[in-house]
C-alpha cells in the first residue's frame, strides 16, 4: 500500500463514525450500570464471558472493577471474575467436553441469583457464549451483552442488549472499550458517591 497515512486516516474516521453512531447505545448503557449497581449494593458480583479479543475485554473489565478505573477516583474493590483466565479449566473442559461448553460450565459453578452475567460477542452469535448466557439466565443471573451488528442470536436473551450498529469487528471492539469504561465509571460512582 503506497499511501498508509490514507489507511490510518480512514480506519481512525470509520472509528469515530461507529463511535458517534453508537451513541443510541447509551440509555442500554446507563440501563445496564444501573442494574450492576444494585447487584453489588446487594452483595452480589459480575461474571464475564468471551472470545479472542472479547476475552481480553472480559480481563480488562474486570481488572477496572477489581483494582481501579482511575487513580483519580480511589474506591474500594468491586467484584468481578473474567472467566476466560482459566487456562487449566478452559482447556480440560474444551478438551473433555468441547469449547462450547468452557464458559456454560463456569456460569454453573460460580454463578449464583442475583449475579450479572457480561456476555461479549462482536457478532451475536458465538455459540460458547450463547451457552453461558442460557446458563445464566436458568440460574437466575441477569445478562448484559456488549454485541454488535444486529445483536445476533443473543440478543434477545439478555436483560440488557448494548449492541454496536457496525459490521466491523475491530470497530465493534474499539467501541465496546469506550463503552466498559463508562459503565464502570458510572458504577463506582453510583456505588461510592463519595469516594
Amino acid at each position: 500500500m503506497s499511501d498508509w497515512n490514507q489507511y490510518c486516516s480512514t480506519h481512525m474516521d470509520e472509528s469515530a463514525r461507529v463511535k458517534l453512531a453508537a451513541k443510541v447505545c447509551i440509555p442500554a448503557l446507563i440501563q445496564a450500570a444501573e442494574l450492576t449497581t444494585h447487584a453489588f449494593i446487594n452483595g452480589k458480583k459480575l461474571l464475564l464471558c468471551g472470545n479472542g479479543g472479547s476475552a481480553a475485554d472480559c480481563q480488562h473489565l474486570a481488572a477496572e472493577f477489581v483494582s481501579s478505573l482511575s487513580t483519580s477516583y480511589p474506591r474500594p474493590g468491586m467484584p468481578a471474575i473474567a472467566l476466560t483466565t482459566d487456562s487449566s479449566m478452559i482447556t480440560s473442559r474444551g478438551n473433555d467436553y468441547g469449547f462450547d461448553s468452557i464458559f456454560s460450565r463456569q456460569v454453573e459453578a460460580l454463578g449464583q441469583k442475583g449475579d450479572i452475567l457480561i456476555a461479549f460477542s462482536t457478532s451475536g452469535n458465538s455459540k460458547n457464549i450463547q451457552l453461558a448466557v442460557e446458563e445464566a439466565k436458568s440460574l437466575g443471573l441477569l445478562v448484559i451483552g456488549f454485541l454488535g451488528g444486529t445483536g445476533g442470536s443473543i440478543a434477545p436473551l439478555c436483560d440488557v442488549p448494548i449492541v454496536v450498529p457496525s459490521p466491523s469487528t475491530q470497530h465493534i471492539q474499539e467501541t465496546h472499550i469506550a463503552f466498559y469504561h463508562l459503565y464502570c465509571g458510572m458504577i463506582e460512582r453510583m456505588v461510592y458517591p463519595q469516594a
